[in-house]
């Protein structure tokens, strides 16, 4: 019996034999082997179509490999490029938000009267839950003491509690040690501002019968020596009276959102 090495050698030759014998009676005009010819074409061509398919499919496999190499290539340039234009308009974006918020912090710093102020970074904030306190850069060689009131455009941020060489420690309006005399701005109806360790405050030591009302405004009075009279604080919030007490429960949205500092101003006596 045949191996089917030698069976497949055989066949390969066969074909190869038929196929020349094709092409060569085909070149003759002068022999008209048409029957002959018709058999040969018969026997060889499920070999020519079979091998035409194979050629066809190899060259179309290796068609689409180079393309997917090519396209994974510019995916991968493209990934790079869209990238760099996402850092490129988040930079940008910064850039904007930044210039508006400094636009703000210098047409306030501006409009302070009778004052100069120096402007700082907050670089922390105190992690505790039990202290609304945040560090700012700016300290005694700067001319920063104990006690200065801290601030920005949209009102009062707190006031200096500690002061090193060049950093200095704010407690904020937000701190339950931290009060502040105030009054309703319309009404002048007189409280104190304290901080209990939320993002709210309590208006406290106001009497029953005053009239507050929420969306009213409340300001810094200037009798705590402290902060300097008419500076916003924020509005009222909420206002429960009850009748077995003297004075009213109300509480008040800060101007200052304290999530969002970035830059204060402390305020500095000309004197």
């Amino acid at each position: 019996m045949f191996s089917k090495r030698i069976m497949m050698i055989v066949g390969v030759g066969f074909f190869i034999a038929v196929s020349f014998t094709v092409i060569t009676m085909s070149s003759r005009e002068t022999l008209p082997l048409e029957g002959v010819e018709r058999l040969a074409i018969t026997l060889t061509s499920p070999f020519q179509f079979v091998a035409s398919r194979i050629i066809g499919f190899t060259e179309s496999v290796w068609q689409t490999y180079f393309s997917c190499v090519l396209a994974a290539e510019e995916n991968r340039a493209l990934r790079n490029e869209l990238s760099k234009a996402r850092h490129t308009a988040n930079r940008a974006k910064e850039l904007e938000l930044e210039n508006a918020r400094l636009k703000k912090f210098v047409n306030f710093q501006s409009s302070v009267p009778a004052a100069y102020v120096v402007a700082a970074q907050v670089i922390a904030r105190d992690p505790s839950p039990w202290f609304k306190t945040i560090m700012i850069d700016k300290g005694a060689k700067d001319g920063l003491i104990k006690g200065l009131p801290v601030l920005v455009s949209e009102g009062i941020v707190g006031q200096v509690i500690n002061v090193s060489g060049r950093f200095s420690r704010v407690l904020l309006i937000t701190d339950r040690n931290s009060a502040v005399d105030a009054l309703i701005q319309d009404t002048r109806v007189r409280g104190m501002v304290k901080g209990n360790n939320e993002a709210t405050c309590s208006f406290v030591y106001t009497l029953r019968k005053d009239a507050v009302q929420p969306g009213q405004v409340i300001v810094s009075s200037g009798l705590d020596q402290v902060f300097p009279k008419g500076l916003r604080i924020g509005t009222v919030l909420d206002v429960k009276k009850i009748q077995s007490q003297l004075f009213q429960n109300v509480t008040i949205k800060t101007a200052v959102d304290f999530g969002r500092l970035e830059e204060v101003l402390v305020y500095k006596n000309a004197d």
